[in-house]
């Protein structure tokens, strides 16, 4: 008789999201442009023309890439680029540069503030689906990280001498919801353990508290863990992630 694990997974909160992409220029007509191609070919693309304000867009909400004009008011493409690398929920997110020089000192310090790649101008349609094509695999990469897949797995969180035991609502690859007795304020930086099968070692992870969803359920980012347990922890989720990327399907224990 096959044996059955105590945790279930079950059919996630949301279906396997559309890539969701920033296009930040100050110019409204090319602003159109990119959003006319990128939602043609299933991108779900937000536009902004005030650089300043995408600034704080970015320290709200997450996005699986960016696309930065190099030449703005107020914070330019590099500035704007080196804060998101600086940190929080976009820091790891592919971002594009789109800029009309071709000039070697300003690709070396857009490379060293974080960009990942460059659209340089005029930008047409032809530049825009070649770029997309050479960035799918860094853009499906980072989606994958937030799939979420909902699973239950015993957690025990750590936050000083505070001790919390629960179970987590969803896991994904950059962090999870946690069920437990109560939240821990926002910011918290915590030890999490997780089992993920039951009768194995928990896995330790490091992360912090991103949001409080009620009174007995907060959202975590997983912020570092050792290779080992990282490792453990991908082999884990992979290919439930993977599987319902694929199908469409809530991936089954078994």
């Amino acid at each position: 008789m096959r044996e059955t694990s105590s945790f279930q997974t079950e059919t996630p909160l949301e279906t396997p999201a559309a890539i969701r992409v920033l296009v930040v220029d100050d110019d409204p007509a090319s602003c159109e442009l990119m959003h006319e191609i990128l939602t043609s070919v299933d991108m779900k693309c937000v536009t902004m023309t005030d650089s300043r304000k995408a600034a704080t867009l970015l320290t709200k909400e997450r996005f699986d890439s960016v696309f930065l004009d190099e030449r703005m008011p107020g914070l330019d493409g590099v500035e704007l680029a080196r804060q998101i690398r600086a940190g929080g929920m976009n820091r790891t997110t592919p971002i594009v540069m789109i800029t009309g020089e071709e000039d070697r000192t300003l690709v070396a310090r857009a490379f060293q503030e974080g960009v990942n790649f460059f659209l340089f101008k005029p930008v047409d349609r032809y530049r825009i689906m070649r770029l997309i094509r050479v960035t799918e695999g860094s853009i499906q990469h980072e989606a994958r990280r937030f799939q979420r897949v909902r699973v239950h797995c015993n957690v025990w969180i750590e936050f000083g001498t505070d001790r919390l035991s629960g179970t987590t609502f969803d896991l994904s690859l950059g962090g999870m919801f946690v069920q437990a007795s109560r939240p821990l304020p926002i910011g918290s930086n915590v030890t999490v353990k997780l089992e993920l099968k039951p009768g194995q070692p928990p896995i330790r992870l490091g992360g912090h508290v991103v949001r409080i969803a009620s009174d007995d359920c907060m959202g975590l980012q997983i912020d570092s863990a050792g290779s080992k347990d990282y490792k453990a922890f991908q082999e884990f989720l992979l290919p439930l992630i993977l599987r319902e990327t694929h199908s469409g399907m809530p991936a089954k224990s078994t």
